[in-house]
């Protein structure tokens, strides 16, 4: 999925936790991607040592795609490795025992190009701060939202998100000649993160956002199946923040506001 949204991407390493990281920098503000793999569900051995005890991580930027065909090629490996090599130049060295038809084994090697990311840099590669949302609501089908989306953006770049307490969602786009509004019901909301987020608001009351479509549909589009629970936080004027679990791999999309007009 990450190789589906940018060509390139950072990877952190920490004794815990794999995260891949992907900063869209524009001016404008662009939408931002943070996945996370807990380390223990994924292998059975992990070692890695960072710059320092206390520093104990490692920032690498590399190619997506290299290593999602490098990792292709293991779906029927007997072991993968993937080691931190140097070999004339930084690498991810991807080992795979592949096992033959007359039950021999064979390794398979890739060595990943990849650059080691400065400490001075560690601070813009931050997971973000999400400020508490005005609601939190369940989304439905990614497909279905996808296919919804992939309609609307023929009508207009901008996307209107509503949503409010009573587990609604509506999708709207607007132009001078037409109006274009999809309503989804009884999605279903939970408990927000703040206790006073829903003091004084009417269940019903919409909260709403104004974001570039073209920077939400690429994540959509990314999914490969359907998750375990898919979120969209709504903080009004600010940003709209979709938190998506499949299984052991947790991916958050942060998605700044357009100003409504």
């Amino acid at each position: 999925m990450i190789a589906k949204l940018a060509r390139t991407c950072t990877l952190r390493i920490s004794p815990e936790k794999l995260n891949f990281i992907l900063w869209d920098r524009q001016p404008s503000g662009g939408a931002s991607t943070w996945c996370e793999l807990e380390q223990e569900n994924f292998f059975s051995e992990f070692q890695m040592e960072g710059v320092s005890a206390e520093n104990n991580v490692i920032y690498l930027e590399l190619t997506s795609e290299n290593l999602s065909r490098a990792l292709k090629t293991a779906q029927n490996a007997r072991t993968l490795k993937i080691k931190l090599t140097n070999k004339h130049f930084p690498c991810l060295t991807v080992s795979i025992e592949l096992l033959s038809v007359s039950n021999s084994s064979r390794i398979v090697t890739h060595d990943i190009p990849i650059k080691v990311i400065p400490r001075k840099l560690w601070k813009d590669l931050q997971e973000p701060s999400v400020p508490d949302a005005d609601v939190s609501i369940y989304l439905p089908v990614l497909k279905t939202m996808k296919s919804v989306l992939e309609k609307m953006k023929n009508i207009s770049n901008h996307l209107v998100i509503e949503a409010n307490l009573n587990g609604e969602l509506n999708l709207k786009v607007e132009t001078e000649l037409v109006c274009v509004t999809t309503h989804f019901r009884d999605l279903g909301n939970p408990p927000l993160a703040s206790d006073d987020a829903s003091l004084d608001r009417d269940p019903a009351e919409m909260v709403a956002v104004l974001v570039d479509i073209r920077k939400l549909l690429p994540f959509l589009a990314g999914q490969q199946v359907n998750p375990t629970k898919a979120l969209c936080n709504v903080v009004a004027g600010r940003m709209v923040h979709l938190d998506v679990l499949h299984e052991d791999v947790s991916l958050q999309c942060f998605i700044p506001a357009l100003a409504l007009a």
